[in-house]
């Protein structure tokens, strides 16, 4: 990288493989860091190892725990009958966001996807299988992404999970705010099929 003295490359370099930022991004935040403190230097690599040594996964949801099991299967006011997955954390993290769903939750690991060598087996279904087969699961709902993937996923867990439960997948639609003619033709019949009664 042309006009940075070597280490500051190789921490422009660093930031950048992160997902989402580019090169100005890079520049922009290896260049705050260097006008910090030194303590504070030390403080966020101190973080930034013991979050890297220290979290780890649920073992029973498979979410990112720091403890064998994480703060969300512990809590007692969730509802143990309702079991929503999700593919990875971060999607468990928006739906908590919402503040609407109350049951616990199933993080996949990925999803069912042939073009990247990715099978059943390398995800987390099995325990997803066995844990529903388990414990008192009322209902499961897949949280799944909706594209090729997603919808493969979705179809392979319904199969194996309807002996054992109901099963009921998120609808999917239009963006608060969107206007229908920018709609993609997919979202528009997704949309259409989600519709509910007006009440």
């Amino acid at each position: 990288m042309s006009g940075f003295t070597r280490p500051l490359a190789r921490l422009i370099d660093q930031f950048e493989r992160l997902p989402g930022i580019g090169p100005r991004t890079a520049q922009r935040l290896a260049l705050h860091l260097l006008r910090q403190p030194e303590e504070q230097i030390h403080s966020f690599a101190d973080a930034l190892l013991a979050a890297r040594s220290q979290v780890g996964q649920c073992q029973t949801c498979f979410h990112l725990s720091a403890e064998p099991t994480c703060e969300i299967c512990r809590n007692p006011e969730r509802s143990i009958g309702l079991l929503c997955v999700v593919a990875d954390s971060r999607d468990l993290l928006a739906l908590e966001r919402t503040r609407e769903y109350a049951g616990n939750y199933h993080v996949l690991g990925g999803l069912i996807s042939p073009m990247d060598g990715i099978g059943p087996e390398m995800l987390q279904i099995s325990s997803l299988v066995n844990r529903v087969a388990a414990d008192d699961i009322k209902e499961v709902i897949l949280a799944l992404t909706p594209s090729v993937e997603g919808d493969t996923t979705s179809l392979y867990l319904a199969r194996l999970l309807k002996p054992f439960t109901d099963v009921s997948r998120i609808a999917y639609g239009l963006p608060v705010g969107s206007e229908l003619e920018y709609a993609d033709d997919v979202t528009l019949s997704r949309a259409l099929e989600g519709r509910r009664a007006v009440e």
